[in-house]
């Protein structure tokens, strides 16, 4: 693993003064305007990231929703949670791990989840791992309860459960959306504790732009179909193994892509609505921001902006056509690279003069993106295993200690590393040898009808990738899911992309004979 960084904070804070709010995006890729995205509307997430460090080199540790949230949430890789589908709670199944929230309960903070923070369910013990991890039982919007129901109205008048679902939300059972009310929830929590002694750390968990793409109508508008355009590598490149291919199965269920009839496992998808699943995620993420945006704004009125940490961030990123592929489950940047914003008040943004309001909700139906500045941009290869110890350190919390090799018995540990040393640094210097760890399960070489999400008794190949500021290298290799062994001696297929030629990775160098060194040394790095 990575060696150790220097952590230089300059006394930020002092101990336990400032709160937290940990706001955390379901399948959002860095398609934002602060990542330069000229397509996609989010000013409230771009004001945000003008005022914070924005890290544009992060990258999750799995590409799937409940190992990449239980791996940052515990500031452990999924090769020590042991988790990697929905199937095992990790305090069971590998260790009695102290979490992010855990730890900032224990330090005398208020912890509060709303929405999807843990994934649900078996992963993490139907809880939220409540009450070890939180303060007040978690919040789930009721409303969720029709995500994957028949609420789409399609061209025949009827309703349909399809993957694109603009919505005229008044229509929907409740008349409401999933994310409006864990908003909702989330400010009335904050006006419930502004005025407590104890400070808070709320997660605030939303569920957009993740599938079935539901949010109300009036967002397409913004992004109107002529104006989209295919992935810039639509096609599945010549050199990508098999086993690297993921066959979005999740995808194929919706009905709307079932009446395309689309061949297994490649496709591909008709151009015509690959546009439309394009435009539907962009105008999702626009839903998102305006929630984001209605939180911070609360945040801001109620007295709270100057005495709260903010993180915005997501669970991974989504494949929107590139490599022919579609939603997550791979090892590729475009599943991997998410965005990571994080605000210090009085440390990346100045304190506001009286009467200024530090996040003012904005509307993107109105808002014109170029008068907002940018933030401090943090262009180091960083992980979100690196958040457990990082927002301990800005808060002035213990920073856990390293992990030992094996920390299963270890309670509270991290395999990550503080990035307190990019805040309130007069001067950034890159760490060219930083390097990101993520790996992805398969069941087989060729692409099954599991080869998205297998079960764990089911995983026969485990794919480690990493990934420098140069390049990206990855190996697949044998895997016992008995033991939770790999087998690097087992190689199945292998990629090496160079990020500054082949940014979008379409070019594998893996079998070139000239790189045969290169491949042996960053095979090194990988057992590491």
């Amino acid at each position: 693993m990575p060696a150790s960084r220097t952590r230089v904070l300059n006394g930020l804070q002092e101990k336990g003064s400032l709160n937290v709010l940990l706001i955390v995006a379901d399948d959002l890729r860095p398609s934002l305007g602060c990542f330069g995205d000229t397509v996609v509307k989010s000013p409230n997430i771009d004001q945000l990231a003008s005022k914070s460090n924005i890290f544009h080199n992060a990258f999750v540790q799995q590409a799937v929703c409940a190992p990449s949230r239980t791996s940052f949430l515990t500031g452990r890789r999924p090769d020590t949670t042991r988790l990697y589908d929905f199937g095992s709670y990790w305090r069971e199944h590998a260790g009695n791990y102290t979490t992010l929230p855990q730890h900032f309960k224990s330090s005398g903070y208020i912890t509060m989840s709303v929405g999807k923070v843990f994934h649900p369910g078996i992963a993490s013990n139907h809880s939220d791992d409540y009450p070890y991890s939180w303060s007040t039982r978690p919040y789930h919007p009721s409303s969720y309860e029709y995500e994957k129901k028949e609420v789409c109205k399609g061209k025949d008048g009827k309703l349909h459960a399809n993957l694109l679902c603009p919505v005229d939300v008044s229509e929907m059972p409740e008349g409401t959306l999933p994310d409006m009310q864990s908003t909702e929830e989330a400010v009335r929590l904050l006006k419930a504790v502004k005025d407590e002694s104890h400070p808070f750390f709320l997660a605030v968990g939303y569920h957009k732009p993740h599938i079935p793409f539901r949010y109300p109508q009036e967002f397409l508008k913004l992004y109107p179909l002529e104006n989209m355009t295919l992935a810039p590598d639509p096609e599945i490149p010549k050199g990508m193994p098999t086993v690297a291919y993921n066959p979005w199965t999740d995808i194929r269920k919706r009905e709307d892509v079932q009446a395309l009839n689309v061949s297994f496992p490649y496709g591909p998808i008709p151009w015509d609505f690959q546009l439309q699943i394009r435009q539907s995620y962009f105008a999702a993420v626009s839903y998102l921001d305006t929630q984001a945006g209605q939180l911070l704004s609360a945040l801001d009125d109620l007295g709270l902006a100057n005495e709260t940490i903010v993180v915005f961030t997501s669970d991974h990123g989504w494949s929107l056509g590139e490599h022919g592929e579609w939603a997550k489950y791979s090892n590729f940047d475009v599943a991997l690279r998410v965005p990571l914003i994080i605000y210090v008040p009085g440390t990346t943004a100045p304190t506001p003069k009286p009467g200024d309001k530090t996040f003012p909700f904005l509307d993107p139906f109105q808002h014109t993106p170029d008068t907002v500045s940018k933030g401090t941009v943090v262009r180091e290869v960083v992980e979100l295993v690196d958040l457990f110890a990082t927002v301990s350190e800005l808060a002035g919390l213990t920073v856990p200690p390293p992990c030992p090799d094996s920390s299963f018995h270890v309670e509270l540990c991290t395999e990550g590393f503080s990035l307190g040393d990019t805040f309130g640094a007069s001067e950034l210097k890159i760490n060219a040898e930083a390097i990101a760890y993520s790996q992805y399960p398969r069941p087989a070489d060729l692409p099954q009808h599991d080869s998205d999400l297998p079960l764990l008794r089911d995983i026969r190949v485990m794919g480690y990738s990493i990934r420098s500021c140069d390049y990206r290298y990855t190996e697949w290799v044998g895997f016992d899911p008995a033991t939770f062994r790999a087998h690097f001696q087992d190689v199945h297929a292998g990629e090496l992309y160079f990020v500054a030629p082949d940014p979008n990775q379409d070019k594998n160098l893996y079998n070139i004979t000239e790189y045969a060194g290169m491949v042996q040394r960053f095979r090194s790095d990988l057992q590491k």
